[in-house]
């Protein structure tokens, strides 16, 4: 409002000054009344140019972008460019709030673990992320506009795409590769589709196993409770001579201790899958640790095999005595199942050069060939079924082995070759490791 007053203020003396001067001229030529028509005309006038002016370089501004700094001395143009300026900077702002705002949003969508896929009303790309992109083979940037079908050739996928029906998720393995995809679309917009993916080949593999593990179960429980079963019915409806009667005893009780230990195996597995990590602050003795194996093993041989510890140095173990003892234990006891009579058994404790420490169990055994090397920490495996069952194995063995020592930190390296004998090392992280410095006679504190 003040620059229009000001305008008008000025354009009135204007005006007025053209006339007076128009009028001045006028009477020294005898034609005053017309000199102030004139005078006030091209007071008029000039006002009229100075404005436009001031409009068109205003304008000239605008077209600039309004990037610039407003023309000064515009009088009424200025005062409509700082406003228009005002609203372009206003603009902006919201502008850069969107963006920043879809730019936020966008990130949280690449940093899903999930792929997320959006296709237009003809089924083109229009956005993914990097997981997407890795899940369905393409380009976020290249294949951006090309339609979907054209790139995934999954015949699974696309009559699901085409089928329209997108109630339930689809499971399927893209052509030539080895993992599985679940894949949920959902309409949105004016024909445009949201395609979520999640690669559960993981999960597919667990529920596989866990199929498997049951099955396994309920095999080895059935075969001892089928030859129990046998056994009483024979007892029971049969007259048997003491030494028929014994050795009927002698195989129940055979096939009772088989499926005591299976059970105590599985237990310990639960146990070892649902409790916390070993602590870090409780240290268990390697010299004891392996003596307690060698004595088992000793036992279990019943002297048909010679067992050797060795441990150079006295060291200490951070972690679970219980399940450390297990560990070693399993593999020594493997150790005098496959190993011949009068063979030999290592158990050795040293430290390697990168501050780890390893426990080895090394045999003169039978030896295990290249290719099931990779499978033996899988649960109810056997290289062979009928010598596991005939030294007592379970198949669990390995499998708790291989749960306590990642409880601890730790990595199980074999190395076998059939004829010349095995050896399991568990080999332990530095951090759980502290070397014993043992006192000398002199220095023993008196009792």
């Amino acid at each position: 409002m003040d620059g229009l007053l000001s305008r008008a203020l000025a354009a009135v003396l204007a005006v007025l000054a053209g006339a007076t001067i128009g009028h001045a001229v006028g009477s020294w030529l005898e034609g005053g009344a017309i000199g102030s028509i004139v005078g006030a005309a091209v007071g008029a006038a000039v006002i009229a140019v100075v404005d436009a002016l001031r409009g068109r370089r205003l304008l000239a501004w605008v077209r600039g972008g309004g990037v610039s700094p407003v023309p000064a001395g515009v009088g009424l143009w200025g005062e409509i460019g700082y406003r228009v300026q005002g609203q372009l900077r206003s603009r902006d702002r919201a502008l850069d709030d969107e963006r920043l705002r879809l730019q936020q949003f966008l990130s949280a969508i690449e940093a899903s673990p999930n792929g997320v896929l959006l296709l237009g009303a003809d089924e083109q790309i229009e956005w993914c992320n990097s997981v997407a992109a890795d899940h369905f083979g393409v380009d976020p940037q290249r294949d951006r506009g090309q339609r979907l079908t054209h790139l995934m050739r999954t015949p699974a996928f696309v009559a699901h795409l085409h089928d329209g029906r997108f109630d339930q998720p689809l499971a399927f393995s893209p052509l030539g590769g080895q993992q599985t995809l679940s894949v949920l679309i959902r309409r949105y917009g004016d024909g445009m589709k949201l395609v979520l993916s999640q690669d559960v080949t993981e999960r597919e593999r667990h529920d596989a196993m866990r199929r498997d593990f049951v099955a396994n179960v309920s095999h080895e429980m059935r075969t001892p409770l089928t030859v129990l079963a046998g056994f009483v019915e024979t007892m029971a409806s049969l007259p048997l001579t003491e030494v028929e009667r014994r050795r009927v005893l002698t195989l129940m009780e055979q096939q009772t201790t088989r499926m005591q230990t299976l059970l105590t195996d599985l237990l310990t597995l639960a146990t070892l899958e649902g409790s916390p990590r070993p602590p870090t602050d409780r240290w268990v003795a390697v010299t004891a640790l392996l003596a307690q194996a060698r004595a088992d093993g000793e036992a279990l041989s019943g002297e048909r095999h010679r067992i050797v510890v060795s441990v150079p140095e006295a060291a200490e173990v951070a972690g679970s005595q219980s399940e450390l003892l297990s560990a070693v234990g399993n593999l020594v006891t493997n150790a005098v199942r496959y190993t011949p009579d009068g063979g030999r058994i290592d158990i050795a404790w040293r430290r390697r050069a990168d501050g780890s420490g390893e426990i080895a169990v090394s045999d003169t055994g039978v030896g295990i060939a290249r290719e099931h090397l990779p499978r033996l920490t899988e649960r109810f495996y056997r290289i062979d079924g009928s010598r596991s069952r005939e030294t007592g194995g379970t198949g669990l063995g390995l499998s708790i082995v291989k749960h306590v020592v990642q409880r601890h930190g730790g990595s199980l390296d074999v190395a076998s070759e059939p004829g010349k004998g095995s050896r399991f090392a568990i080999v332990l992280p530095a951090a759980r490791l502290r070397a014993v410095v043992e006192a000398s006679p002199a220095e023993a504190p008196a009792p």
